[in-house]
């Protein structure tokens, strides 16, 4: 079930979110200690679905001020006016069963023993878990702050073990993954706001997300789990890009954001939850190699991975950046005025800033292809590294003004959401004569490609490459071609914000 928690600060306010929330939510929490003055037995009058009724104090999060008396009379009232459910904290619990009990006979009223902990996720969960047990509510909730995507395999592992219903996710960015696949961990419910800046806890997303870009009423416990190991994760549209095609291909599949800081960690936890398939971008195109079981040819050679398929358990790397890359170039007929396809790269002198995993991609695809290929980099050693494994020639940054350049490409994340006030070179440098490609697709137009537009330059954006190598991931995922134009039109909607 999905459950919206309304926080509004006023009566008024409470119930026109409660309206709104019944159009989309199973079940909805009503926050008390948001509310001033709330009228209980109106806002239960007005409910069209089953209401949470919670009064959470200042310790565990909530807002409420007062004595705890006044706290658990609020509660007591809510049992005696017939509420579906009462939310009550794990050290509160015996002070609402002194007078009422958990089960008034005249009292349909479900209780919710809950625990929440916003330092931390503890490694003794079971225990905790058995102890909430012992309280006899109708369901134990149990909420940690994840402070490394590692931690919501602790939750995976504590839902897998629990024979009662049991509400339990990780707060906090690196959580967001144990919201959105509670079904397939095995969640009683889910959270999510009515709208943005309206959560009741860190790392929780609207509504509006969870049905749209992760199509959450589809999600069934045997569904397909894809993702993006990366850090950052948060700006991708790659979840809006995959989760749309699952759907329009039949896919019982969903595609989720992994914000990894340590990937050998990720690979040795994750491997249990049996993930069918994952993207791979910045760090981690580079150090995953050593994490995989297999690696193909070609990402072998190239050093770097960016796509990742379980076959029968075993993690096999891919790399559909270099053929993406190449592809975009080669679409733009400006590049040459003569010659077939496959030479309107050859001979051409290229500049490739950075020198990371795309940056090897692309490096080793315009070697192969005739190009004249100089590797600039802030970290000259690795500017050094490349070039040598690739066999084409390094420059400093400092440098750059003197290299003749016929096509210059970003694969730095200079200029990335939300860094989008930043380039990778000064505008001075760009000469009219100049294609410029910037990797980057979000924003659309980056701060370099505005400038080189404005000096006259040709620009290629991110866009195309990301739609071809998006493509080659999901043939090589689920051996499905998909439409590129329907790619295309999903990233430019997404993107534009429509």
């Amino acid at each position: 079930m999905i459950c919206i928690p309304i926080t509004a600060n006023n009566l008024d306010d409470a119930l026109r979110d409660m309206a709104e929330a019944s159009k989309f939510a199973d079940i909805i929490e009503v926050r008390l200690d948001y509310i001033k003055n709330p009228d209980l037995k109106y806002i239960l009058e007005r409910r069209t679905k089953p209401l949470i009724i919670t009064n959470r104090p200042d310790r565990e999060g909530g807002k409420f001020n007062g004595s705890e008396e006044e706290r658990i009379a609020v509660l007591k009232h809510a049992i005696q006016l017939q509420a579906d459910f009462v939310d009550i904290e794990h050290d509160s619990i015996h002070n609402l069963c002194r007078d009422t009990g958990l089960h008034v006979p005249s009292s349909k009223t479900k209780f919710i023993v809950s625990y929440h902990n916003f330092r931390e996720t503890p490694d003794d969960l079971i225990s905790l878990y058995q102890r909430l047990s012992q309280s006899d509510a109708d369901t134990i909730k149990i909420v940690t702050h994840a402070n490394s995507i590692t931690d919501n395999i602790k939750i995976y592992r504590l839902l897998q073990q629990a024979r009662r219903p049991l509400i339990s996710f990780c707060m906090g960015e690196y959580g967001i993954i144990s919201r959105i696949l509670y079904k397939r961990f095995g969640s009683y419910l889910t959270f999510a706001s009515i709208r943005k800046g309206k959560e009741s806890a860190p790392g929780q997303i609207t509504i509006q997300e969870f049905l749209l870009t992760y199509q959450a009423q589809r999600q069934e416990k045997d569904t397909g789990i894809y993702g993006l190991i990366g850090n950052p994760v948060s700006h991708s549209i790659s979840p809006m890009i995959h989760n749309t095609l699952f759907k329009e291909m039949n896919f019982n599949s969903i595609y989720v954001p992994f914000k990894v800081d340590n990937i050998g960690d990720f690979f040795r936890s994750f491997r249990e939850l049996d993930v069918k398939g994952y993207s791979v971008t910045i760090p981690h195109k580079e150090s995953v190699i050593n994490h995989l079981d297999a690696i193909d040819p070609v990402a072998k050679k190239i050093g770097a991975v960016n796509t990742i398929v379980n076959k029968d358990g075993k993690f096999v790397g891919y790399n559909t950046d270099c053929k993406a890359a190449i592809q975009a170039l080669e679409d733009i007929h400006q590049v040459s005025g003569m010659g077939t396809k496959n030479d309107h790269l050859k001979d051409k002198r290229i500049t490739l800033l950075g020198a990371g995993g795309a940056a090897r991609a692309i490096a080793f695809g315009l070697q192969d292809r005739g190009a004249q290929v100089t590797i600039v980099s802030r970290n000259y050693e690795r500017a050094q590294s490349l070039s040598r494994d690739v066999g084409c020639s390094s420059k400093e940054l400092k440098d750059l003004q003197k290299i003749e350049t016929d096509i210059l490409i970003n694969a730095t994340p200079v200029g990335m959401l939300p860094a989008v006030n930043e380039t990778p070179i000064d505008k001075k440098l760009l000469k009219p004569s100049t294609i410029v490609f910037d990797t980057i697709y979000n924003p659309i137009e980056t701060r370099l490609l505005r400038e080189a537009k404005a000096q006259g330059c040709k620009i290629v954006g991110g866009l195309p490459m990301f739609v071809n190598q998006a493509a080659a991931q999901f043939e090589l995922w689920t051996g499905m071609k998909p439409s590129r134009a329907l790619i295309e039109d999903i990233a430019y909607k997404k993107l534009l914000g429509e």
